[in-house]
């Protein structure tokens, strides 16, 4: 799959290693490249999401039609399928997800890191 990063605040932290550890601390850091790598190896986004690596799941509310993907205890990367479907078919047709950030969601708090 080929990742991108539409906004461009996200893009600046995200893509300089030094500056994405000063935001949110090494271990997260890892996490999220770590993270971005094996959603890059999978050939699409609904095989990403039937290995199940990081508890990928869809999200709703104010965050309806993107995923979140498990960084740590609190924290999640937030993607969004680049796809006019979000099921079976459309997610297997997904080829490209759009990186949106990093964010803390538990108890109603929303609390973005990234961007």
């Amino acid at each position: 799959m080929q990742l991108v990063i539409q906004d461009i605040k996200a893009k600046k932290i995200i893509e300089d290693g030094d500056r994405l550890v000063r935001k949110i601390g090494l271990e997260m850091a890892r996490m999220v490249k770590k993270r971005m790598n094996e959603m890059q190896a999978a050939t699409n986004f609904k095989d990403y999401l039937d290995y199940g690596l990081g508890k990928p799941h869809p999200l709703s509310g104010n965050l309806d039609k993107l995923y979140g993907i498990h960084l740590n205890k609190n924290y999640r990367l937030i993607v969004e399928p680049l796809s006019n479907r979000l099921d079976d078919v459309g997610l297997k047709e997904c080829k490209n997800i759009n990186i949106k950030g990093v964010v803390e969601y538990h108890d109603g708090k929303n609390e973005w890191l990234i961007p």
